[in-house]
């Protein structure tokens, strides 16, 4: 068993066995490794945590204006998905 921090092993076990093309499981990866909070994440995307949750798990894929903010906002946080 991993160190998934304040995330559930079973959101984590679902976000990395998610489809990596999606941008929101992307940020999922970094989110859970970093131990960033669902709450300040769905804030900054200016969505709800329930869609932070959606996109971490892949059911949900961000639209494109999302999508391209979460990749400036991994790139600029340069992490290593």
């Amino acid at each position: 068993m991993s160190d998934n921090r304040g995330y559930s092993n079973k959101l984590a076990n679902v976000n990395r066995n998610a489809d990596f093309s999606s941008a929101g499981v992307k940020l999922g990866r970094f989110c859970i490794a970093e131990d960033k909070r669902v709450t300040a994440i769905a804030k900054k995307f200016n969505v709800t945590k329930l869609t932070i949750y959606k996109w971490f798990e892949g059911s949900w894929i961000p639209n494109e204006k999302h999508t391209d903010q979460i990749l400036k906002y991994l790139e600029r946080e340069d992490a290593k998905v």
